[in-house]
């Protein structure tokens, strides 16, 4: 596939398919991550509860026995028991006497002070082994405790024992599995990336470059081939607007050649016919009525005669034949006699031209005077038929900045805002009622760039059109 001038432009659709891949994956990646720490919080904490449990309900059965002596025996039982317990340094254990006060803990006597965490007291209302999680009231560390009552023969709960255990490592171990989750998230969501964004490029660079070929397609290139290496839908795509571009540039070719051979045709009659009208409107034995027939062909002829010249003017732009005989002139000689020339035939219809003279020193430059006549009548000839309301139609010409500078404005009701980037494109009339081809200003453009200039139409301020030639001055 041909490479692309300069970088390919995505635009908003490479972003909008990233933007909503990566939004659906982060979305599932973090219920993932929330689903998998729960769990693994959920099975450790569960698992440590069951153990803790299972340690109260066993030390529990152990002293039945001691409960069934005397206090003090079963207090020197408490007491031996703690100190000889072997995983003090992950549990601890504690005995509690009926007024909550603590009787001995594995850590030692007084151990952190006397519990007072609601478990214990449901211990002693519940007659049963109650868990409590959550912070400890006195460090604010979070632990999990179970705790037992201690029955006594005549039914007394005598105390409780209870197993505390910090959740501090089990803590640091859900983040551990919280941050391998989030890191294994990372990695797929980077993996997705690099081949979304392959695969995504893999399709936005061809569609690219078919939109760059079907944009030079739209501003009139037509037979332009799009060049591609896929046998799938963007593949099809390019073959389908290859084919349109092919049957356009055969229909274009068909359109001018009828043009043309049209134009010739017309030619031939039209020369006889404006010839003959001169001819006859000499005859001074012609009355008033006949006279002014012959003036209305003779105008008539003139006009058509005009649009058939367009029309032979477009169809060489089209195939490339249209060339200037570029000679040294006196562009200022070339504008003025224009000016007053079609000045007099305004006049007879009731519009004033105004030449708005300068002492500016305007060099001869090279361009074909011909060429440059028939844009200067084309575009006095549109401020005519466009803006004859105004009555009025203002030409000059200056030097500015290097730059030969024509403009002709007319007082007319100017042009609609949203017809303004379109008038200069071939065939378009726009709202205006005015007869004429729509190819006299799409010419005018043509020829004016050819010279290297410039030509722009603008809605004058206070009304009317103006029309502005820039051409360069040669040194």
């Amino acid at each position: 596939m041909g490479e692309l001038m300069g970088k390919p432009k995505t635009g908003s659709l490479h972003r909008r398919w990233l933007l909503n891949t990566v939004g659906v994956v982060c979305a599932l990646g973090l219920i993932c991550v929330f689903a998998v720490t729960t769990a693994f919080a959920a099975y450790y904490y569960s698992n440590l509860q069951s153990d803790m449990y299972r340690r109260a309900e066993e030390t529990t059965y152990y002293f039945e026995d001691h409960l069934n002596r005397n206090y003090n025996e079963y207090y020197r039982s408490c007491i031996t028991y703690a100190q000889t317990f072997q995983d003090r340094n992950t549990i601890e254990l504690q005995f509690i006497d009926a007024q909550g006060g603590l009787v001995v803990s594995s850590c030692g006597n007084w151990a952190g002070g006397s519990p007072n965490t609601p478990e214990i007291a449901e211990a002693f209302s519940t007659r049963g082994i109650r868990p409590y999680v959550g912070k400890d009231p006195v460090t604010g560390e979070r632990i999990i405790a179970m705790s037992s009552p201690m029955i006594y023969t005549n039914g007394e709960v005598i105390g409780v024992l209870r197993y505390v255990t910090s959740t501090r490592i089990m803590d640091l171990q859900i983040l551990q599995v919280a941050g391998l989750s989030v890191g294994a998230f990372l990695v797929v969501l980077a993996v997705m990336l690099f081949s979304s964004n392959y695969y995504i490029r893999s399709i936005l660079v061809p569609v690219a470059q078919i939109t760059e070929k079907a944009k030079m397609i739209a501003s009139g290139s037509y037979g332009t081939k799009i060049q591609t290496r896929y046998d799938d839908e963007i593949g099809e795509l390019a073959q389908t607007i290859n084919e349109m571009s092919a049957k356009i540039a055969q229909n274009e070719r068909m359109q001018a050649d009828f043009i043309s051979s049209l134009s010739h045709e017309l030619r031939t009659p039209l020369t006889a016919i404006n010839g003959w009208s001169e001819t006859l409107l000499f005859d001074d034995r012609l009355d008033e009525q006949t006279r002014r027939g012959m003036n209305i062909i003779h105008r008539e002829t003139r006009r058509l005669t005009e649009m058939v010249v367009e029309l032979l003017d477009f169809t060489r732009i089209q195939d490339g034949r249209f060339t200037l005989n570029v000679e040294l002139t006196d562009i200022r000689g070339e504008f003025e006699d224009t000016v007053y020339m079609y000045g007099s035939r305004l006049a007879q219809d009731g519009i004033r031209l105004e030449y708005l003279d300068n002492d500016d020193d305007i060099p001869m430059i090279p361009c074909d005077p011909k060429r440059m006549r028939q844009v200067f009548l084309n575009i006095l000839d549109n401020a005519a038929k466009h803006g004859g309301e105004g009555k009025r139609i203002e030409a000059a010409m200056t030097l500015e900045d290097g730059e030969l500078v024509v403009r002709i404005r007319d007082h007319g009701p100017g042009i609609p805002e949203d017809e303004i980037p379109l008038v200069k494109k071939k065939f378009y009339k726009g709202s205006s009622k005015a007869r004429g081809t729509g190819i006299g200003l799409a010419v005018c453009d043509e020829i004016v760039q050819l010279h290297g200039g410039t030509l722009d139409l603008e809605n004058a301020p206070g009304g009317g059109t103006l029309v502005t030639v820039r051409l360069p001055v040669s040194e």
